[in-house]
Order: structure tokens, then sequence, then C-alpha cells
């Protein structure tokens, strides 16, 4: 409980940009890959976006490539999605994740969730 903790939600207007941070426990971390995933009002939860470690290898669900990047500190036990031109539809709660990369298929493996926070994008 309480390994990973989210923040930067808010509410921006359509084509504007949020940025997300997580800040996770070394217990978390380890060497785990860490990602993003997101729910919108009842729909079920999706993968957005995770990298492996080294950070050689990222992932990002196709509906948010070319607008959203991920990246990872590890000396600071961080992880960040920067989600620019952003869409009604990206409205949703935000999840930070830790585990395992998924092979040949843009996934995450989750062992650690945060507690969400919530992204509203305004027509």
């Amino acid at each position: 409980q309480g390994q990973l903790v989210e923040s930067g939600g808010g509410s921006v207007q359509a084509g504007g940009s949020l940025t997300l941070s997580c800040v996770g426990s070394p217990s978390a971390l380890g060497s785990r890959a860490m990602g993003w995933f997101r729910q919108a009002p009842g729909k079920e939860r999706e993968f957005v976006a995770a990298l492996n470690w080294s950070s050689r290898t990222k992932y990002y669900t196709d509906s948010v490539k070319g607008r959203f990047t991920i990246s990872r500190d590890n000396a600071k036990s961080t992880v960040t999605l920067q989600m620019n031109s952003l869409k009604p539809e990206d409205t949703a709660v935000y999840y930070c994740a830790a585990g395992w990369l998924k092979t040949n298929v843009p996934d995450l493996s989750v062992d650690y969730w945060g507690q969400g926070t919530q992204v509203t994008v305004s027509a």
C-alpha cells in the first residue's frame, strides 16, 4: 500500500497538455518496468504506456502514439507521462503501475498500482 503515488492530474481544454508524475518506493520499483493505465467512466481499465528499467523499450497504445511520452528517472524513483494534444476521449482516471513488460505485446503485467489521478479534457 502507498508504494506508488501519482500527481499532476487536472482539467484542461482539448489541445492542451498535462504532465503526470509517479513516485515509487524502492521496494516497488527495483528493476521493474513502469507504466500508466487509464479507466474512463463505464469502461475497463486500459493500458496507455510503459517502459522498462533502462528506458530502452517503450510501449504505447495506438491512440496516444505521437501525443504522449513516457520517461523515468531511476535516481529519483519517478516515472512521468507527458500528455500533449489532449482530446476529450483522454478523460479518465490515470493509474501508475510497476511490473514487467509483456513479450511482443504493448502491455504491462502489474505488481503494484497507484491510487489514481483524474484527468478531464473538455471540448
